[in-house]
């Protein structure tokens, strides 16, 4: 299946594409944004690819994640959006945890065995805690910032965690970091933006997730084009450090 990444090794060169196809990454949280970056990374080339995510596809979803549609409604996320990435790539090696990351799951993952983190987490608490152990391992960390309530691309940024600006989910983040004492033991480099509009209409019953163990204080509007640029920045920043950061270290 090597030449479904023909025009990857022209860009990358044969060494370059060998560099993708031996990362390991996990991806928690395969919502609007988790889902494009994991899409962008498989045809890419990763061929090592652990998804997280405890929630199922509801028709909410289907505005902007990847997996989500009215075939997949009621299927857990990880597992509908496994399937898509292996009509992508057969042989890859997609890993489907369907469980919710916090401190009280956290010893079920080994996150020392991976090259590459992202954190695609809605809960602040959860994200928090996350952020806290993914970066005391040797892996590199991303991170995604609130993508809802945004409509302009151009606005669309990238910036470590303590510069982010203008992103309420930031600023909530560094001020429960500094409160809890729990601060980040690497840099972790951000997509965020901050636009910031409001929410006009109402919400429906059906986007009331009566049965979900995050609690959200408020469901906001989002659109695929924002949520898909988010997903695929964090994608494109961590080929980037594979082949271009990697291969400079090297020289």
């Amino acid at each position: 299946m090597q030449e479904i990444f023909s025009r990857v090794e022209l860009l990358f060169d044969k060494e370059g594409l060998q560099r993708i196809q031996s990362r390991r990454i996990i991806l928690f949280g395969v919502g609007g944004v988790g889902s494009w970056c994991a899409e962008s990374l498989v045809r890419t080339g990763i061929t090592n690819l652990t998804i997280v995510d405890f929630d199922d596809v509801n028709p909410s979803n289907i505005n902007r994640q990847l997996m989500a549609t009215t075939r997949t409604i009621g299927m857990p996320k990880v597992e509908a959006l496994r399937e898509r990435l292996l009509e992508i790539n057969p042989n890859a090696h997609i890993t489907a945890i369907c469980e919710v990351y916090s401190e009280a799951t956290n010893h079920l993952f080994n996150l020392s065995q991976y090259h590459y983190i992202i954190d695609c987490i809605d809960s602040l608490k959860d994200k928090m805690t996350l952020l806290h152990h993914a970066t005391a391992t040797p892996a590199k960390v991303f991170s995604s910032m609130g993508a809802a309530l945004k409509v302009d691309p151009t606005q669309i940024k990238v910036a470590e965690l303590w510069k982010v600006r203008g992103c309420p989910l930031g600023a909530a983040l560094r001020k429960k970091m500094k409160q809890k004492h729990i601060l980040p033991a690497q840099k972790v480099m951000c997509v965020y933006s901050e636009e910031l509009l409001q929410n006009k209409g109402q919400k429906g019953p059906s986007e009331i997730e009566e049965n979900s163990p995050i609690k959200k204080v408020q469901t906001n509007g989002s659109l695929s084009h924002i949520t898909g640029i988010f997903g695929f920045t964090i994608a494109g920043m961590i080929i980037h450090d594979i082949v271009m950061d990697e291969e400079a270290a090297d020289n």
